[in-house]
C-alpha cells in the first residue's frame, strides 16, 4: 500500500493503474463536487469554464463535466489557451457567460484578470471561481509580468471566490491524538519555530494516524480469523495479507486535525473551504463537507458586488412599452370636454333649426359635422388602450375598430361640409344651368356616398389584409432600478402585410377630398351671404387641418418607439382638428345669431356697388375702338345707366303697380317717383345678370352705329317725332325691358332659395308671392342686358 500526505493530482485517482494507492490529502478533483453544491447553492444553472492548456488542470475541467451532467447545470462555454487568455476571455463575454469556472495557475491568473478588466467581466454582473490553493500575495510576484495596472487587476479580482481543501478543520472536537486542531496547530507552530510552513502538515499528521490504524484493524482481523498468522509475517508476495491490510485501511475512519478522515476508493472524503477576495485579501467564507455532503456559508459572508448574486445570464425581462395612465387620464378629460363642446353645438342647432339663420344653413348637415367631430374624438379612447389595459385579442379588435371610427368620423364631418359648399356653388356660380331645387336629401345622399367609398376600402382592408397585432422588440436596457436583469422594450403595433398600400390609398382618398373641398371655397368665396356661405371657415379648416394631419403624421412616424409621444401627438391632432373645424362653423353662426340675427341672410348692397363699379370700368375699356365722338357718347350713356340703377332700386315695393302703368300708359314713365325702386337691384344683383359684360357692349354697339344717342330729358323738339325704339334710354325701351325681365327674374332667384322651380309655368306659384305679380307673362327666356 502507499499513502501520501501532499499528492493531488487527478491522475493517481484511477484504480486500475493505481489499486494500492491511498492519500489523506484531498485530490483536486474533490473540488467539483463543492462547487456543484454551491452553484445550486445560489441557482446557478449556466456556466462556463476557462482552463489552461495543463493535464493538471483539465482533468479537473473534465471531471468537472461529469459532476455537472445530470445535475441540470449547462456548461454553456468551454475555453482553454496556452499563454494568452484574452481570445478565450472575449469568446466568453460574447457568449454572455457570467458564472466563469478557472483553472490556472498564479502566473496566467494575472493575465485572466487583466483581460476581464479589458472586457469589464468583473463587478456585479459576474462571478469568478478559481483554484484557492495560490499562495498569499499571489498576484504581486506576477503583476510586472502583465501589461495591467495593479488597481486595475485588484478591481477585477475582487469578489472571486477561491476553493481548495481546508488545512486543518474549524472544528473543536477532539482528535484521534485527544488535541483539538486548535491545540495542534499551536503545539505544531511551536516546534516549528521560524521555519516556513507548510498546508500539508496536517494531512501528515493524521496520515501517521492512518497507518496506526491500518495495522491495528489488521491485527485484530488476524487475531480474530487465523491464530497462526501474525502481522510479521507479512512480505510482499503475500498477497492474502495484502488484501487484508486494503480492506482495513479502506475502513479506516477517524476524526483527525485535517475533520473526518475517511476513504472511498482510496481518495480522502475531505473538506473544501471557500474563500472570497475581499478588499485585497482572502477571507473564508464557507466550507465544503464531502462526508456528509453539506455546504455551510459562514454568517453570510460572501460579499457580492451588487445587491444579489450575479445571475448565470443575461436575465431579459420583456417590458411592455404603455401609455402613462395620467397622461391618458389628462388627454380623456379634454376629449371629454371637446365632445361636451360638440353637444353643446348640437343642442344649439337642434333648438334654432327653425331659426332662419340656422335653416338656411341646413341643419341637417352641421348635425352631420359635429356626428363626424364626436366620432373624431371617441377615437381616442381607443388610441390609448394598450396591452396594458386589455387583452391581445381585444387589442386586435380595437386595431380595426379605432380605424374605422377615425376615418367614418372624418369623412362624416367634412363630407357634410363639403356637401354644403357644393350646393352654394351650384346654385351661385353655374348660372347658365336651369335653377333646381337642392334639398337636403340630396346633400345626404352625396355624404352617404362618401361613406359608402369609405366602407368599400374598409372593408376591402378587412377581408383581404386585416389589421393585427404585432410586437416590436427593441435593444435591452439596463434595469432603472439597478437589478442585474436587462430589459428588453416592447411595443405594440396594429400592422398588416401591405400596411403602406392601403395608408396610400386612405391617405389619397382624404387628400382628393380636401382638395375638392379647398376649390369648392374659393369659387364659392364672393357668395356674401354668410348664412348660406361657409367659404371662408372651411378654407381655415382645411388649412388648419391640413397642416396639423402632415405634421402629426409625421412625428407619430418618428415616435413610433415612444408610446406616449405618439398618443399625445396623434390625440392632440385629433382634438385640435375636431375643436378647430366645429369651432370655425358653428361659433360664427352663435355669434350672428345672438348680435344681429338678420344681417347674415341679407345680401350687401355695398357689395353690389363695388362689383358694378368694376363691371362698368371693365365695359368702358372694351370699346377702345371706336372712335373719339362715339367714346365720349358712349361715356354719357353708362353714366345715365349708372344713375338709372340707382333709381331702379328704390322702385321694388310698387314694381308690380309701376308695370301695370308702364303697360297702360307709357308716356307717364317720365313721372315715376324715384322711390318706387328701392330694392329691384338687390334682385339683379344677386343672379348677377349684369355679368354679361359682352351682350352689353354687343348691345351699345349695335345702337350706337345706327342711333346716335341723345342726353336724357333733351329738350329738342326733333326727338319727339323719332321712332321710340331708335333711343335705348327712352321710356318706352324702360317699359318693355322691365316687362321681359320680370317674369325671368322670378323665375331665376326664387327657385334658388327654394321657392319656385324652374319649371314652373308662373312665377306667382310661390305661396308668398304677391297676388299683384300673378298676371305677369312667364312667356319669355330670353336675358335682357341693356341696362
Amino acid at each position: 500500500l502507499q499513502l501520501s500526505f501532499a499528492a493531488t493530482t487527478p491522475e493517481l485517482a484511477d484504480k486500475k493503474k493505481y489499486p494500492y494507492f491511498f492519500r489523506t490529502v484531498p485530490s483536486d478533483n474533490a473540488v467539483n463536487p463543492a462547487i456543484l453544491k454551491l452553484l445550486k447553492h445560489y441557482h446557478w444553472k449556466r456556466v462556463g469554464t476557462l482552463t489552461q492548456d495543463v493535464q493538471r488542470f483539465s482533468e479537473v475541467r473534465n471531471d468537472l463535466t461529469g459532476v455537472l451532467y445530470g445535475e441540470d447545470i449547462e456548461i454553456s462555454d468551454t475555453e482553454s489557451f496556452s499563454n494568452d487568455p484574452c481570445t478565450s476571455v472575449k469568446k466568453l463575454k460574447g457568449n454572455d457567460v457570467r458564472i466563469i469556472l478557472g483553472q490556472f495557475d498564479e502566473e496566467m491568473a494575472v493575465k485572466v484578470f487583466c483581460c476581464a478588466y479589458d472586457e469589464e467581466m468583473y463587478g456585479s454582473k459576474y462571478q469568478w471561481i478559481i483554484p484557492g490553493w495560490y499562495e498569499n500575495l499571489w498576484w504581486e510576484s506576477w503583476i510586472n509580468s502583465s501589461q495591467c495596472l495593479s488597481k486595475n487587476l485588484l478591481a477585477a479580482m475582487e469578489g472571486y471566490i477561491g476553493v481548495d481543501f481546508e488545512p486543518l478543520s474549524s472544528k473543536t472536537n477532539k482528535t484521534i491524538s485527544g488535541r483539538t486542531p486548535q491545540q495542534y496547530e499551536k503545539e505544531y507552530n511551536a516546534k516549528r519555530g521560524d521555519g516556513q510552513s507548510s498546508k500539508f502538515h496536517g494531512y501528515a499528521y493524521d496520515g501517521i494516524w492512518v497507518i496506526a490504524r491500518t495495522l491495528q484493524r489488521a491485527m485484530n482481523y488476524l487475531n480474530s480469523t487465523n491464530k497462526h498468522q501474525k502481522i510479521e509475517d507479512f512480505n510482499y508476495t503475500n498477497h492474502k495479507l495484502g488484501k487484508i491490510f486494503l480492506n482495513a485501511m479502506n475502513e479506516t475512519r477517524f476524526f483527525g486535525v485535517t475533520g473526518e478522515v475517511v476513504f472511498r476508493n482510496g481518495e480522502r472524503m475531505g473538506t473544501i473551504k471557500f474563500t472570497q477576495f475581499q478588499e485585497q485579501k482572502e477571507v473564508k467564507v464557507g466550507e465544503y463537507n464531502a462526508v456528509d455532503d453539506k455546504l455551510v456559508i459562514i454568517n453570510n459572508s460572501i460579499r457580492f458586488q451588487g445587491l444579489e448574486p450575479p445571475k448565470d445570464k443575461t436575465i431579459i425581462q420583456e417590458e411592455l412599452r404603455k401609455i402613462s395612465l395620467p397622461l391618458y387620464s389628462i388627454l380623456s378629460a379634454l376629449t371629454i370636454l371637446g365632445m361636451i363642446m360638440a353637444s353643446a353645438f348640437l343642442f344649439f342647432n337642434i333648438k334654432n333649426r327653425n331659426q332662419k339663420l340656422i335653416k338656411m344653413s341646413s341643419p341637417y348637415m352641421n348635425n352631420l359635422i359635429i356626428l363626424g367631430g364626436m366620432l373624431s374624438y371617441a377615437s381616442i379612447f381607443l388610441f390609448g388602450l394598450d396591452g396594458s389595459f386589455v387583452s391581445e385579442k381585444t387589442f386586435e379588435t380595437l386595431c380595426t375598430v379605432r380605424t374605422w371610427i377615425l376615418t367614418v368620423g372624418y369623412t362624416t364631418a367634412f363630407g357634410a361640409m363639403f356637401a354644403k359648399t357644393w350646393r352654394v356653388h351650384a346654385i351661385f356660380k353655374n348660372v347658365k344651368m336651369k335653377k333646381k331645387i337642392i334639398k337636403d336629401q340630396k346633400l345626404l345622399g352625396i355624404v352617404g356616398g362618401m361613406l359608402l367609398i369609405d366602407l368599400c376600402i374598409l372593408i376591402c382592408w378587412q377581408v383581404v389584409d386585416p389589421l393585427r397585432r404585432t410586437v416590436e422588440k427593441y435593444n435591452m436596457e439596463p434595469d432603472p432600478a439597478g437589478r442585474d436583469i436587462s430589459i428588453r422594450p416592447i411595443l405594440e403595433h396594429c400592422e398588416n402585410t401591405h400596411m403602406t398600400i392601403w395608408l396610400g390609398i386612405v391617405y389619397a382618398y382624404k387628400g382628393l377630398l380636401m382638395l375638392f373641398g379647398c376649390f369648392l371655397a374659393w369659387e364659392t368665396r364672393n357668395v356674401s351671404i354668410p348664412a348660406l356661405n361657409d367659404s371662408k371657415y372651411i378654407g381655415m379648416s382645411v388649412y388648419n387641418v391640413g397642416i396639423m394631419c402632415i405634421i402629426g403624421a409625421a412625428v407619430s412616424f418618428l415616435t413610433r418607439d415612444q408610446p406616449n409621444v405618439q398618443f399625445c401627438i396623434v390625440a392632440l391632432v385629433i382634438i385640435f382638428c375636431s375643436t378647430i373645424t366645429l369651432c370655425l362653423v358653428f361659433v360664427p353662426k352663435l355669434i350672428t345669431l345672438r348680435t344681429n340675427p338678420d344681417a347674415a341672410t341679407q345680401n350687401r348692397r355695398f357689395q353690389f356697388t363695388q362689383n358694378q363699379k368694376k363691371e362698368d370700368s371693365k365695359t368702358s375699356t372694351s370699346v377702345t375702338s371706336v372712335n373719339q365722338a362715339s367714346t365720349s357718347r358712349l361715356e354719357g350713356l353708362q353714366s345715365e345707366n349708372h344713375r338709372l340703377r340707382m333709381k331702379i332700386t328704390e322702385l321694388d315695393k310698387d314694381l308690380e303697380e309701376v308695370t301695370m302703368q308702364l303697360q297702360d300708359t307709357p308716356e307717364k314713365t317720365t313721372y315715376i317717383k324715384q322711390n318706387h325702386y328701392q330694392n329691384l337691384n338687390d334682385i339683379l344683383s344677386i343672379q348677377n345678370f349684369t355679368d354679361s359684360k359682352d351682350g352689353e357692349k354687343a348691345i351699345l354697339k349695335n345702337h350706337l352705329d345706327q342711333n346716335p344717342p341723345a342726353q336724357w330729358g333733351s329738350s329738342d323738339p326733333s326727338r319727339t317725332s323719332k321712332d321710340p325704339i331708335e333711343d335705348i334710354n327712352s321710356p318706352e325701351h324702360i317699359q318693355r325691358r322691365l316687362s321681359l325681365q320680370l317674369p325671368i327674374l322670378h323665375h331665376a332667384y326664387l327657385p334658388s332659395i327654394g321657392g319656385v322651380d324652374a319649371s314652373c309655368a308662373s312665377p306667382c306659384v310661390s305661396p308668398s308671392a304677391s297676388p299683384r305679380h300673378r298676371h305677369v307673362p312667364p312667356s319669355f327666356r330670353v336675358m335682357v342686358s341693356g341696362l
